[in-house]
């Protein structure tokens, strides 16, 4: 697991496939809080439009640059989002 205290607002999240998951709003707590989406986004549509998404911190990889690579790809991280306010 990378060191959580790299982490900043407006990285870009990708999963181990390179897939974009989101951008990050704030680490909060064990995990990264995504910012809010508009329209469609990948494994996601209509009721997730508008709302915060959740990453754990233990899906974290590596922090390198403006990224955050997670050892799921995009598509299984998304399973592991879970939606907030």
């Amino acid at each position: 697991m990378a060191d959580a205290s790299a982490i900043r607002e407006h990285m870009e999240v990708i999963g181990a496939d390179g897939a974009h998951v989101g951008t990050v709003d704030k680490v909060d707590g064990d995990r990264i809080k995504l910012t809010r989406q508009q329209g469609a986004v990948e494994g996601h549509d209509g009721p997730h439009d508008g709302h915060h998404h959740y990453v754990s911190i233990g899906l974290v990889a590596d922090v390198e640059g403006d990224q955050v690579r997670l050892s799921a790809t995009g598509a299984n991280a998304v399973t592991f989002e879970e939606e907030g306010d």
